[in-house]
């Protein structure tokens, strides 16, 4: 249950906080009072499309922010849990910030996730109902739950068992991404190993070459000083 919802910057709101409780909460007020702001900021909660144009004249940026109950939701507590967020006392913050220049970001739980992210941990725990619509409904993940509470514990029972192998289905899939890019990765460096072989093969190092090699750099090392030697020496016989 939404229990208090914050509002900052948003259209004619420049800061109000809404208590919810049970039962039936009834917002009234003139025209340009900011009801229609309550509703655009229950829509950016869920996840919906963030118009930087909304945001207050002057301000930086606008923020939403929705305070919920998950008692008895395990799915919902299970999907905070899942992109990194946290409860506190039966209770998860959601959050939505807008950028006047466009920028938007996403907050459940204290944990920074993709607006995506906070539609899916939001959308079972608030609907939005229209003059003509009714918004969840035209979700397909909305949709669908509706068809398979329609089929009874029989369908129920079908979906539960497709949840469970797609589930599997997409671990297996991730665990043979992984066994491939190790395979990729490994061959990446046999190709580097096999390269470095053939460089030193062409170079034909015979044993004690190194020593040869680092004497010849000694004496090469001192040529210029030899080279000056020689010609000083050369001017004083003449």
């Amino acid at each position: 249950m939404l229990e208090e919802i914050r509002i900052r910057s948003l259209g004619v709101i420049e800061s109000s906080t809404l208590q919810l409780g049970p039962g039936l909460t009834v917002i009234t007020g003139e025209t340009g009072a900011g009801k229609t702001m309550v509703v655009t900021a229950l829509g950016l909660l869920l996840g919906g499309r963030a118009d930087p144009g909304a945001v207050r004249t002057g301000a930086a940026s606008a923020r939403v922010e929705g305070v919920v109950s998950v008692p008895g939701l395990p799915q919902v507590l299970a999907a905070v849990e899942e992109v990194g967020g946290e409860a506190e006392d039966g209770r998860v913050v959601l959050a939505r910030n807008i950028a006047a220049e466009g920028r938007s970001r996403a907050w459940v739980g204290g944990a920074a996730v993709p607006v995506s992210a906070l539609a899916g941990v939001a959308e079972p725990l608030v609907a939005v109902h229209g003059q003509s619509d009714q918004h969840r409904l035209l979700k397909p993940g909305a949709q669908r739950d509706a068809l398979d509470r329609f089929g009874g514990q029989a369908l129920a029972r079908a979906a539960g068992a497709y949840n469970a192998l797609f589930t599997r289905l997409v671990d297996v899939e991730r665990e043979l991404r992984e066994v491939v890019l190790t395979a990729q990765e490994r061959a990446r460096e046999a190709d580097l190993l096999r390269f470095g072989l053939t460089e030193i093969e062409a170079v034909s190092p015979q044993p004690g070459e190194d020593s040869d090699l680092a004497a010849e750099e000694s004496r090469l090392g001192f040529a210029d000083t030899l080279r000056t030697a020689a010609e000083q020496a050369r001017e004083a016989l003449s």
